[in-house]
């Protein structure tokens, strides 16, 4: 009983911080405080749940490190001019009749490229729903495209936050998770990428699109050198080089094209790596202002304290009892469903895909040990699921950065296509193993 309580008091933490516009990560310390005191209670010492915490927090150093240099990538991109480049030249490929496809595929490129959604949504988003509205797309449905678009890479970029936490909790590899991503959502991109079309072609659009490349001339120098740190992210990772390694080597040629193209010098490059890019003119700060070190504390205090508790968790054996319920209703609807219905609940309470991405790994560890399944089981619900709860940040930020309403969220076709698809695949394959007819 007592462990229920404890379980509905950190719900309500959370729930209370949502409501009140408080930092996730203030319910995050007061619940370690309350698991804290609950393994005491169970009659483990102070210095057990101490020891418990510290192992916990270490097995996520690989993926606080991989946060630091997310974070100086996508701020040293922002400073040598690829983000724009790589905006500007994207932007030339719009048309009007498929403006809606073309904002999907194009969000889809630019998440890839910085792992970020976002990032995607600050710059690829806010452009390609400007010229959205240029030529008279709804702004409903381009909302759900670009949702869907800057989503598909921070699911599978080898540089995604979210890629490499689900890699940490797993212990898999991320390029082994990539194709595994790849190969479970093909078919929902393909449905995705009709749906836009129609979209597109439904519509009667047209007019002139706008040339961006005047806006990001402001600040930058736009030349095709500077997309040569994007391409090493592409080239390096096809050659499944570690991860901090390829960052390292694009954030290496970004600085140097920082320097010698945009004339940065190296004191201002320190604090683009330290506190993030900052633009001169409003405008582009709009789009371009973030990354850096400091934009990912936040997410690094959230993944630290929550791995916290996962040490905690596995000491006390607190959600053990919840376990039981969620392997029941796995042999019900299949794993993956259970997986996924916890999923959506650790999304609701949480409001962000790090922490419910932790929790439902830790729920949801027995009901499918296999680590590589788990990891794309993950992918395919924690990470897409966020951003359709609309009080999500996940989403809620992403919207009000490109003016769409919540009613965007349905048209954000991809986002439930690989659940729902996934889930129709493992619920036939298990149907059809149990006439014993193999599945494939």
């Amino acid at each position: 009983m007592i462990d229920i309580i404890v379980i509905l008091a950190f719900c309500a933490m959370l729930m209370i911080c949502i409501a009140g516009g408080i930092a996730v990560i203030w319910a995050l310390a007061a619940g370690y405080v309350l698991f804290f005191i609950h393994g005491l209670i169970r009659g483990m010492s102070a210095k057990r749940l101490l020891e418990l915490s510290v192992s916990g927090i270490m097995t996520s150093k690989n993926v606080l490190i991989n946060m630091m240099m997310i974070g100086m990538l996508t701020a040293v991109w922002r400073a040598s001019g690829t983000i724009p480049a790589i905006v500007c030249y994207s932007a030339r490929l719009i048309r009007p009749s498929a403006v809606i496809l073309i904002t999907f595929l194009l969000n889809c490129l630019i998440s890839v490229l910085t792992g970020s959604s976002f990032a995607s949504v600050a710059t690829m988003g806010v452009i390609s729903m400007t010229i959205a509205m240029s030529v008279g797309a709804d702004p409903l449905l381009t909302g759900g495209a670009i949702l869907s678009g800057i989503y598909f890479g921070d699911r599978c970029s080898p540089v995604s936050s979210s890629a490499n936490l689900v890699c940490t909790v797993t212990d898999t590899n991320i390029y082994d998770n990539i194709r595994g991503m790849v190969r479970t959502s093909a078919v929902p991109f393909l449905i995705s990428c009709a749906v836009y079309g129609l979209m597109g072609l439904s519509g009667g659009m047209g007019g002139d699109v706008p040339d961006m490349t005047g806006i990001y001339s402001q600040g930058f120098r736009i030349h095709w050198i500077l997309v040569v740190p994007a391409a090493a992210i592409l080239i390096l990772s096809a050659l499944r080089l570690n991860v901090k390694i390829t960052m390292l080597v694009s954030m290496l040629v970004a600085a140097v094209l920082s320097v010698l193209i945009q004339k940065v010098t190296p004191a201002e490059l320190v604090l683009v790596f330290l506190r993030g890019y900052r633009a001169d003119s409003a405008e582009l700060a709009a789009m371009l202002d973030g990354g850096g070190i400091t934009s990912m504390l936040s997410v690094m205090a959230i993944i630290a304290v929550s791995s916290a508790y996962a040490g905690i968790f596995d000491g006390t054996g607190l959600l053990k009892g919840m376990k039981r319920y969620i392997a029941m209703l796995g042999r019900r609807i299949t794993p993956f469903g259970s997986l996924a219905a916890v999923s959506a609940l650790t999304c609701m309470i949480s409001c962000n895909q790090t922490l419910a991405t932790i929790l439902t790994n830790q729920l949801c560890a027995e009901l499918v040990p296999d680590n590589k399944k788990r990891a794309i089981d993950l992918e395919n619900t924690a990470i897409l699921i966020a951003p359709l709860i609309p009080w999500s940040i996940a989403v809620s930020v992403p919207l009000a950065a490109i003016g769409a309403p919540a009613a965007s969220i349905p048209a954000a076709c991809y986002l439930y296509l690989v659940p729902v698809w996934n889930f129709i695949v493992q619920a036939v394959g298990r149907k059809t193993s149990g006439r014993g007819i193999d599945p494939a």
